[in-house]
């Protein structure tokens, strides 16, 4: 979520910069004013709630500045009262012991900067969500840059039960997956006194398989017409390059989590998503004003953006296998890894009468001149010596140079 709420931050500075530009070249922004922007949700899980408080920024390429001072709060149609805690940061969150959201009741977000500036949201009614039916995916083809090209791959897709009155629907996702490195290092390099005979000592921890995991960064939302059907069918969620990615090539998780919204919630996060569609022509659609639910009480008329979102979450895990995916025939990923087995010979001699190379020497010029990672020795048998030394790249060599070797606590090994 943080780095789709960083993509919103980014748009919604963007709509205000630019909403009654049409054809300035270089937008005077001397009378630049930094606006709250806020990123609150809270559902009917049994977990902590988070509220972002930042500002907005003039330069796209820094990091929006937080509000780490604020008081920050929740009340209900119940005359209940949450009190978030401070993270700093400009991060506050909830108590999941004391505060859980109910569907059916409705709520508001009340915000107190230190300059004595109070906001409050519109009061949001939690709105009950169906069940996720099922997730699942089949072979697919995908147009990139520009439609010039076609990918392959598998899109997944979920199906959901029947909603009582649901007529608008978001998602987002949490992908996980196991990933092994295709030289892991299996031994240290240890040098002696003598430079041709070195010790190779055993890596008891080879960093050979650990997870990534990545964030919905797009806007999926659907809005269900009167007199259609109220359960979703084959709603796309994402799409994956088989041979653009290594998602797949041992085990994949996929947490769908599924969101029941107002129709205003719905019209913002379609605003931004049609934002985020505008190209550089001069005769698209030109950037207009995302409404908030989220107002100074004391000035009306300042702009605050972003969106406090309420509704109840249904969520389903599915986890897809190497195996599942071979028999599409679909390409696969490729590590770009080079693996180099050397001898002695790899090296020149340095002078006429210089020593000739030893081990220890290449050992140095791979490792230390050219950065590549030592991971094992070979033998044709120990009686005839050592024939090679293998090298890789450091991230082909050590899984958690790109992921984490610490398995996830809901991941289950199929």
């Amino acid at each position: 979520m943080f780095k789709l709420g960083l993509k919103l931050i980014i748009a919604l500075a963007f709509v205000f910069i630019f909403n009654t530009c049409i054809d300035p070249y270089n937008p005077n922004l001397s009378g630049y004013t930094s606006l709250l922007v806020v990123d609150g949700l809270i559902t009917d899980a049994n977990t902590s709630y988070t509220v972002r408080l930042s500002r907005t920024f003039q330069d796209q390429n820094s990091t929006p500045p937080p509000v780490s001072d604020a008081t920050v709060f929740i009340t209900d149609d119940a005359g209940n009262n949450c009190n978030l805690i401070n993270e700093g940061s400009g991060v506050y969150k909830t108590d999941s012991t004391q505060f859980s959201g109910v569907p059916g009741r409705t709520y508001v977000l009340h915000i107190k900067t230190s300059d004595g500036s109070e906001y409050e949201s519109d009061a949001c009614l939690m709105n009950p969500v169906p069940d996720i039916d099922s997730i699942y995916f089949a072979k697919d083809q995908q147009l990139v840059n520009n439609g010039t090209l076609s990918q392959d791959g598998i899109s997944i897709y979920l199906d959901s039960k029947e909603g009582d009155n649901n007529q608008y629907y978001r998602w987002v996702y949490e992908e996980t997956w196991k990933f092994k490195v295709p030289s892991p290092k299996k031994f240290n390099y240890i040098k002696t006194d003598d430079p041709d005979n070195p010790i190779f000592m055993p890596i008891t921890d080879v960093k050979e398989f650990c997870w990534k995991n990545g964030q919905s960064d797009e806007i999926l939302i659907r809005s269900v017409s009167e007199g259609q059907s109220k359960k979703i069918s084959k709603q796309p969620v994402i799409f994956i390059a088989t041979g653009e990615s290594d998602r797949l090539l041992l085990q994949y998780s996929i947490l769908v989590k599924q969101y029941s919204v107002s129709k205003n919630e719905f019209d913002f996060w379609n605003n931004l998503k049609q934002i985020n569609e505008i190209g550089g022509d001069i005769f698209a659609k030109q950037p207009y004003t995302v409404l908030s639910n989220i107002k100074n009480i004391n000035n009306p008329k300042e702009r605050v953006l972003g969106y406090f979102q309420v509704s109840a979450v249904s969520q389903q895990r599915k986890y897809i296998l190497y195996r599942d995916v071979a028999l599409m025939g679909l390409p696969f990923y490729s590590y770009p890894c080079k693996t180099l087995e050397l001898d002695l010979s790899y090296l020149p001699q340095p002078c006429k009468n210089c020593p000739p190379p030893t081990w220890d020497d290449l050992y140095w010029h791979l490792s230390i001149a050219l950065d590549y990672t030592f991971t094992e020795p070979i033998y044709y048998n120990v009686a005839d010596g050592l024939l090679y030394l293998v090298f890789t790249r450091p991230e082909c060599a050590n899984c958690e140079l790109t992921g984490t070797s610490k398995k996830p606590d809901f991941w289950v090994d199929l």
